[in-house]
């Protein structure tokens, strides 16, 4: 058998509101809500102090309220957010080639063999975890262990600003007490139909056996008992590609297409500066296609796109687009709107889009 891997994986404490309280010290201490007031807005991110009050992502702003009265409402601030997220990957990088970033704030990064030279996974934690706190001011939880969903598990076990280690011989006697809704895939449903059988615990999941659990759910059955028994053999994933970049904002009230002008085009300068981030990462990639996208106030869904001959070259540019686009939504004038969206997509090498584009404008 090959050696195991050495995976950590470090998770920003409260990041955005984290951010927020150290930009403003009056802040520092109090319950912080990212998140636009209003009837449509949802939490972004909740500092500590308002996570003691019930407050949690993805909640509604108004339930947010309504939990933690003495909030501050903060608006979020994700140019500021990429940029300190740039730095903690640089961090990362001193440390390994192989890092796997899952959003602003989390990444997994294998360090079975790290670039700095340091003697163990968990060595290489804690220098990771000691520069962020000196050079951003923040603070990070990671865990240590020998594959991805393991170390992930790990890092939640003593947050905020933990570490926690999960060494392979500590697997077994670690796993077997965890409810079963701590393994990933299995969420609410699937914790109903393993209690369902008689099944809590990781444990009390290992003990059902491959058979039956292969029986009652299939392959995902088998794929379970592998993670009751702690195995995962899915590596770290260097970044992919970029498939598209977009930004979208909920309005406070629907609105009739004539009046999106202006929020279209700041959609498209928030898209175009998360356009030129993504060319200093991959300067050889460029995006082709501009879409945009509109939801009504039933709810539906549309997207207009274009890849048009000559490349947007500004935020202006792309918002010359993106509006020009609405001219085709062709909807009846009633029509409200609750969100619109500005999208980059169609990425390719830029050397095979002058290829392509040659081609073309040699034709006769």
């Amino acid at each position: 058998m090959s050696a195991p891997r050495k995976i950590v994986h470090v998770d920003m404490d409260a990041f955005y509101a984290s951010v927020e309280q150290r930009d403003a010290p009056e802040l520092r201490g109090r319950p912080v809500v990212v998140a636009w007031r209003g009837a449509r807005s949802v939490v972004c991110a909740a500092s500590y102090e308002a996570r003691r009050f019930g407050v949690r992502s993805a909640m509604p702003a108004m339930t947010a309220e309504r939990l933690c009265p003495q909030a501050v409402f903060v608006p979020p601030d994700f140019p500021r957010y990429k940029a300190v997220s740039r730095q903690v990957r640089d961090i990362f990088a001193r440390h390994t080639d192989l890092i796997e970033p899952l959003s602003l704030d989390e990444a997994y990064l294998d360090v079975t063999r790290p670039l700095s030279g340091l003697p163990s996974a968990t060595a290489v934690a804690e220098a990771i975890r000691a520069a962020i706190r000196e050079e951003t001011a923040l603070t990070a939880s990671a865990g240590v262990a020998p594959n991805k969903f393991l170390a992930k598990i790990a890092s939640d076990w003593n947050k905020p600003d933990g570490l926690f280690v999960i060494r392979p011989a500590m697997v077994e006697a670690f796993l077997e007490p965890l409810p079963v809704g701590r393994l990933p895939g299995v969420g609410k449903v699937m914790a109903a139909k393993l209690e369902a059988l008689g099944v809590r615990t990781v444990g009390e999941l290992h003990a059902l056996g491959a058979p039956r659990l292969e029986a009652q759910f299939g392959r995902w059955g088998l794929r379970l008992h592998e993670l009751s028994q702690g195995i995962d053999e899915h590596p770290v994933q260097p970044d992919r590609p970029t498939l598209q970049i977009s930004t979208e904002d909920t309005f406070p009230e629907d609105l009739p297409l004539e009046t999106l002008e202006p929020h279209v085009r700041e959609l498209a300068a928030r898209t175009w500066a998360g356009y030129l981030h993504e060319r200093e990462r991959e300067p050889t990639r460029i995006a082709r296609t501009v879409v945009l996208k509109l939801k009504t106030s039933e709810f539906r869904i549309l997207t207009r796109s274009l890849t048009p001959v000559s490349l947007p070259d500004s935020a202006q540019a792309l918002g010359d687009l993106a509006w020009g686009l609405s001219a085709r939504v062709n909807l009846p004038e009633a029509t409200r709107y609750r969100l619109a969206g500005v999208g980059l997509g169609g990425f390719t090498d830029a050397d095979h889009h002058a290829a392509q584009r040659g081609l073309f404008e040699a034709r006769p």
